[in-house]
């Protein structure tokens, strides 16, 4: 069973979530809280298997109630927010979530999206990621973060990554660098392991925020 927590402060958004995913043979909705700070605790006491979280509540906002979350390791965290160039969503990724849904998402996407955050993967696609980056780090030049970091990596994993960040998938990657769907899951698992990263979009924010790749590149 996949035992998830529900964060928002609309109790009628709760109500509605639980029904959706409450019907799921598969999971189970283990608790309930209607801002941050609760849902900090209640993923502490619960230990669910991840948290669909809504950004905008009081008390403590779900950006920062991502970032206890998934720093203490108690779940992973599936971010709800009402728009798809949300600079909130943007900095939950930063904070460790595993991914961002629209509030207005069909139900079995979002059936899908809870499915695939508890088996280990990121919902957001590298795309939309850089949508995100290209609209809130443009103006910055995307150099928010040491470069330095990306000194771990050899060549071939720096040009991986740079075509991660492009938004391609491990068969294009491969298609591109005339390798192997196997050796460029290898080279991914590297990238992810040296830089100490969740998945391919923290990878990919990672990317923008290092100038690696920069605003409009891609």
């Amino acid at each position: 069973m996949i035992k998830v927590v529900l964060v928002d402060d609309q109790e009628l958004m709760r109500v509605g979530f639980r029904m959706v995913l409450g019907a799921q043979p598969d999971m189970e909705i283990v608790g309930e809280a209607g801002d941050g700070d609760a849902a900090v605790k209640l993923a502490a006491r619960l230990r669910p298997d991840v948290v669909l979280m809504d950004v905008r509540m009081p008390v403590l906002d779900g950006v920062e109630a991502t970032k206890l979350i998934t720093e203490a390791g108690t779940a992973k965290v599936l971010v709800m927010t009402t728009f798809d160039l949300d600079e909130y969503a943007l900095t939950a990724l930063r904070n460790g979530a595993s991914g961002f849904m629209l509030k207005d998402t069909p139900p079995d996407h979002l059936v899908a999206a809870l499915r695939s955050v508890a088996s280990g993967d990121a919902v957001v696609s590298p795309s939309v990621t850089r949508r995100l980056l290209d609209r809130f780090l443009g103006a910055s030049g995307g150099q928010l973060r040491d470069a330095s970091v990306l000194d771990a990596l050899t060549d071939r994993e720096r040009e991986v990554l740079v075509l991660m960040a492009q938004g391609l998938s491990n068969t294009e990657i491969a298609r591109k660098l005339f390798l192997s769907e196997a050796t460029v899951k290898t080279h991914v698992g590297r990238v992810l392991a040296k830089l100490e990263l969740r998945d391919r979009v923290q990878a990919v924010v990672l990317a923008y925020e290092t100038g690696l790749v920069r605003p409009g590149e891609a």
